[in-house]
């Protein structure tokens, strides 16, 4: 049987594409909405600062970090980071991702258990991602089906991984969609940008679900042909 990249191909080519699809997505939203100003003149990092402020969190910090939206929140240090792209710009597109991330500080703050989750997940993650395809291959080239197996029960921690963050992102932009008009952020009729580009957001978490799904039925679909070849 055939096991090389025709096989993986078939399995991870559909993700693959709907990840290069939400990519797309994202970048074109992001960059559409980016030069549509907001009516109030709010650059992302004042939108950040007045919703953490309007729930009393004035001890999570809002900080300017380099990179192309790399913005994200960290629930140890309690800060939220943002891209300069987002940090200085008064744009819908700034505003909606801001308010995003602010979400998950709000999640953590309020003890959103998906969140609590998905972080409790994170080392066991950063094992599975890299050991365990190591182990699965190990144990495929040996011919030792057991070992090979334990990658796989490794790699599922991404699986699980990956599955926990969509209510956990979808969480973070409804709050977000929900508290730019209710704080006076933004006006209802300016929700179409944000609307459009945490929709695209979202997609891209789809899609990387999907694709660590497809990859573990790739290695199990392996397994279960080499086992039954033995029989």
């Amino acid at each position: 049987m055939f096991y090389g990249y025709g096989l993986y191909l078939l399995f991870a080519l559909p993700a693959l594409l709907l990840g290069l699809y939400a990519q797309y997505k994202v970048q074109r939203a992001f960059a559409r909405w980016s030069r549509v100003p907001t009516w109030r003149r709010i650059t992302g990092a004042q939108a950040a600062r007045r919703i953490l402020d309007a729930f009393g969190l004035y001890d999570v910090r809002v900080e300017e970090v380099s990179g192309f939206l790399s913005d994200h929140y960290d629930p140890i240090h309690r800060v939220l980071r943002l891209s300069p792209q987002v940090y200085r710009t008064p744009s819908i597109a700034a505003v909606g991702v801001a308010a995003h991330e602010a979400g998950h500080a709000l999640q953590h703050a309020q003890g959103y258990w998906p969140l609590q989750l998905r972080s409790a997940a994170v080392p066991s993650v950063q094992i599975g991602s890299w050991l365990g395809p190591i182990i699965f291959m190990v144990g495929l080239l040996f011919h030792a089906i057991n070992i090979a197996w334990l990658g796989v029960i490794l790699f599922s921690a991404v699986v699980l991984f990956a599955i926990i963050t969509l209510p956990v992102e979808l969480d973070a932009s409804s709050r977000a969609k929900r508290l730019l008009v209710r704080e006076g952020i933004l006006e209802p009729d300016e929700m179409k940008g944000v609307n459009e580009v945490l929709n695209a957001a979202a997609l891209t978490y789809v899609a990387a679900a999907i694709q660590a799904i497809s990859t573990l039925l790739y290695y199990v679909f392996i397994l279960t042909s080499v086992s039954r070849s033995r029989d």
